[in-house]
C-alpha cells in the first residue's frame, strides 16, 4: 500500500525525480488523489479509483498551474462522480472525441453542399468559413445553443465597415462605418438550420439550435427600367464594339433569364423551328429543366451567333478560355450603365423589367412565374402590384359605362321666362 501524507507546495518542490520512472505521491485527506512526479521534472495532479470492475487513473492539472489546494477540491468533485457511478475519465475522453463545429461544417460542405448549384455552393462556403467558422470552429456542435445562434446573426446584421473604393485605407474605413445586412443574416441562418438539421440526422446533436430562428425584415428592390431607359440600353448595346456580350444583355431582356443561364446557354439548348429554349437544372437556380418559349428577335439572335460561332464550339457565347463559355462581363456591364445613364440598375434589373413588360401586356402572375422560372407563387406575388394599371383601366371602363350621360339643356323662350 503506498504511503499517504498530506500533499503541499512544499512536498511537491521538495520531491526529487526519479531515474527511468515516474512515481506517484498520494494525498491522506482525499482518496485517490496524488501528486506524480516525472522523470523529467514535471509534476501533476492525478485521480485513482475503481469504475465497473477496471482501475483507472486520471490526470487532471498541472503544478504549479494548479496549487495544491485546487487541486484537491477538483479531486474532491471527482471523487464524487465516481461514487454517483460515474467515470470521469471515459466522459472526458468522450468529450474530446465528441464532433466539434468544425467537423460539422467540413461534412456539411462535403455531403450537401456538393449537391448545390456552383453560385450557391460558392456563397454557402464562403458563409461557413468566414462568418460562422471564426467563432464557432473550436466548439462542440451540442455546445451551441439558440441564444449562441440569435447573438452570431445580430452580429451579421450588424454589418461591417466597407471603405469606399476611391480611399481604401484604414481611415475612410473608420470614417464609413458598418452597413447592415440583414438580409445577409437570414441566409446564414436559413444555412444554419439546414446545416444543424443535417447534424441531428448524422447524430451529432439532438435539437436544432437554428429552428426558428428571428428573421429580420427584407425590403426587396425593385428597380424597373422606363421605355426611355429601355431605348437607351438598346442603342448603347448597338454601338458598343462588344457585340458579343451585348448579346448576352438582349437575350437577357428578351427572355428575363438569369445571366448565367444565358452565359452558359449551348446550342443544343434552342429549337428554333418550335421557338423553344430548354435550360438544363445545372444551369437554372431551381435545379430542374426550364422550358420557355423565345420570341422570333431571340431566335434571330442564335442564328446570327451560329454563323459567328466557329464550327463544333458548343457554347452560345464561347469565351477567352477555350471549351469554356463567357464566364465574367461585369466591366462591360459598368462601361453599358454609364453610356446609357442607369448607373443604379444592375443586370438582374432586366428580368424585373421583363416581368414589368408582360405585366403591362396584361399577363397573368401565373404566367409570369413560368416564363421566370418561379417554383413559389409567392415568389411572382413581389410583381402583383404592377397589376394595378391594368386593374385601374378596367375600372375606368365600368366607369364610363354607368356614368350618367350628360343632356343638353336648351334655354327657355324668351316669352316664357320669368319677369
Amino acid at each position: 500500500m503506498p504511503k499517504r501524507v498530506r500533499l503541499s507546495e512544499k512536498v511537491l518542490r521538495d520531491a526529487i525525480p526519479a531515474e527511468g520512472r515516474d512515481y506517484q505521491i498520494f494525498d491522506d485527506n482525499v482518496r485517490g488523489f496524488a501528486a506524480c512526479i516525472y522523470r523529467g521534472g514535471g509534476r501533476a495532479f492525478t485521480l485513482d479509483y475503481r469504475h465497473a470492475g477496471r482501475q483507472r487513473r486520471m490526470t487532471f492539472a498541472r503544478w504549479p498551474e494548479w496549487s495544491v489546494s485546487a487541486a484537491r477540491d477538483r479531486a474532491r468533485e471527482l471523487r464524487r462522480d465516481v461514487d454517483l457511478g460515474r467515470d470521469p475519465l471515459a466522459e472526458r475522453d468522450q468529450s474530446r472525441e465528441a464532433p466539434r463545429v468544425q467537423d460539422l461544417i467540413d461534412r456539411y460542405l462535403k455531403e450537401h453542399v456538393t449537391r448545390l448549384s456552383d453560385l450557391n455552393a460558392a456563397d454557402q462556403k464562403s458563409m461557413m468559413t468566414k462568418l460562422i467558422a471564426p467563432h464557432w470552429g473550436k466548439k462542440l456542435v451540442t455546445d451551441i445553443t439558440r441564444t449562441d445562434v440569435e447573438k452570431l446573426l445580430a452580429k451579421i446584421a450588424e454589418g461591417r465597415a466597407r471603405p469606399h473604393k476611391a480611399r481604401p485605407n484604414n481611415r475612410a474605413r473608420k470614417l464609413q462605418g458598418p452597413k447592415p445586412t440583414p438580409v445577409r443574416a437570414n441566409r446564414v441562418g436559413e444555412a444554419l438550420r439546414k446545416m444543424f438539421n443535417l447534424a441531428v440526422e448524422w447524430g451529432m446533436c439532438k435539437e436544432n439550435p437554428a429552428s426558428g430562428f428571428y428573421r429580420r425584415v427584407e425590403n426587396p428592390r425593385e428597380r424597373f427600367l422606363t421605355r426611355e431607359e429601355i431605348d437607351r440600353l438598346s442603342a448603347a448595346l448597338d454601338a458598343d464594339p462588344d457585340q458579343r456580350a451585348a448579346g448576352i444583355i438582349r437575350i437577357c431582356m428578351l427572355t428575363g433569364a438569369r445571366v448565367g443561364e444565358v452565359r452558359q446557354a449551348r446550342f443544343e439548348q434552342f429549337n428554333l423551328e418550335l421557338g423553344i429554349w430548354s435550360k438544363p437544372a445545372a444551369t437554372t437556380k431551381q435545379r430542374k429543366v426550364h422550358r420557355v418559349p423565345i420570341s422570333e428577335d431571340v431566335a434571330a439572335i442564335i442564328r446570327q451567333r451560329q454563323l459567328l460561332v466557329p464550327r463544333g464550339n458548343p457554347w452560345l457565347f464561347p469565351g477567352d478560355v477555350p471549351g469554356q463559355p463567357v464566364k465574367e462581363i461585369r466591366r462591360f456591364w459598368q462601361r453599358i450603365q454609364k453610356a446609357a445613364g442607369i448607373e443604379d440598375a444592375r443586370i438582374h434589373d432586366l428580368r424585373h423589367t421583363f416581368a414589368s413588360l408582360l405585366v403591362s401586356g396584361g399577363a397573368s402572375l401565373e404566367m409570369i412565374g413560368k416564363l421566370l422560372g418561379h417554383t413559389q407563387m409567392q415568389t411572382t406575388h413581389r410583381y402583383a402590384h404592377l397589376l394595378d394599371a391594368p386593374l385601374r383601366a378596367g375600372l375606368d371602363a365600368v366607369a364610363s359605362a354607368v356614368r350618367p350621360r350628360l343632356k343638353v339643356v336648351h334655354d327657355q323662350a324668351p316669352d316664357q321666362k320669368s319677369a
